[in-house]
């Protein structure tokens, strides 16, 4: 038979009780349960009565669990709140100054450069299409840039923009020459490992003027200025490369920063780090924003990359893991 149910339920003292209450009673194996399993050996009228009661102590003594339950969850809520209570006037010997992210002072530092010289700063859209991303910057369709590996593209033909070239498009389009911008911010790319991620920071500089007024030894020696500004005293090379957006073109190398030139793991034994690509504008740039009779010169750095080398950081991604031991380390 039930026993006293509500005088049970009266005597709990935690939720913990109330949730093992529950189960004997309304469990698979609990008294109640037993009581209505015993009804198939009763028959007529006395079955009829038999369920009706049961019926009535069930949902009766379901109320009364509910609302204990809830009292009892309610008061145990009010004590944890009450044990863990923070009183925020308090000083704290643990509190610590927060920093500017590696990659975001990376990037100021570069912007600082530039202004210094007079460079405008320019942004553009996240979303492109295919003109402003592709075709306006001579990169034909065949070309390997464009393949869905590398770019992602929306089903509205629509893409995140893969380079920050797009703005420099942009601002020709819109402006006049003389132009002297850098186009900091976000790029996206279909790439993912210790050097690469799917979003990513460059900055892109453009100066456009008339013939003659812009020359690659000028781009040469604001790129070797530049370097030593942000590495210190370090060899610079210019070796021959291809970009279809400049011509001729040129990747920047200086000498190892951690082993002074003579060869380490980091620099592959070459003595040399790969740092940025840059060019004379090529002529079919010009004509796809209507230039004519004009010069110019580009180039493009990963401010990743230059991050990476000034903190001597290893692995990409271990910027964008929000690692607070690792983060705590620039403050």
């Amino acid at each position: 038979m039930i026993g006293d149910i509500s005088k049970e339920i009266e005597c709990l003292k935690t939720s913990v009780e109330a949730e093992e209450l529950r189960v004997k009673v309304f469990g698979k194996k609990g008294s109640l349960t037993q009581e209505f399993s015993k009804l198939k050996d009763l028959a007529g009228e006395e079955k009829k009565v038999r369920a009706k009661e049961l019926n009535e102590l069930k949902e009766r003594y379901t109320n009364e669990l509910y609302l204990k339950t809830e009292i009892l969850k309610t008061k145990e809520l009010q004590e944890r709140l009450l044990r863990e209570e923070i009183d925020v006037t308090l000083f704290s010997p643990l509190t610590s100054k927060g920093a500017i992210h590696p990659v975001n002072a990376t990037m100021d530092r570069i912007i600082e450069y530039f202004i210094s010289l007079n460079f405008g700063v320019e942004s553009g859209p996240l979303v492109e299409d295919e003109f402003h991303n592709f075709e306006a910057l001579n990169i034909q369709p065949h070309h390997p840039a464009r393949d869905m590996q590398d770019t992602f593209y929306f089903k509205d033909g629509k893409l995140l923009r893969t380079h920050t070239s797009p703005v420099q498009i942009r601002t020709m389009k819109n402006s006049k020459p003389p132009i002297r911008i850098i186009s900091p911010g976000a790029v996206f790319r279909r790439d993912y490992d210790l050097t690469h991620t799917p979003m990513f920071h460059q900055v892109e500089g453009l100066v456009v003027d008339e013939i003659g007024k812009v020359s690659f030894s000028n781009l040469k020696y604001i790129l070797e200025d530049f370097l030593t500004y942000m590495f210190g005293e370090v060899d610079v090379r210019f070796r021959t490369s291809f970009f279809p957006f400049t011509e001729p073109s040129a990747e920047v190398d200086i000498s190892c920063i951690f082993c002074k030139g003579s060869g380490c793991r980091v620099c592959k034994k070459t003595g040399w780090l790969e740092v940025l690509g840059c060019g004379i504008v090529d002529k079919n740039v010009f004509d796809a924003v209507g230039y004519k009779n004009v010069s110019g010169y580009a180039f493009g750095l990963g401010v990743e990359r230059f991050a990476m080398l000034i903190h001597n950081v290893n692995d990409l991604r271990s910027f964008f893991e929000t690692d607070t031991r690792m983060l705590e380390q620039f403050r």
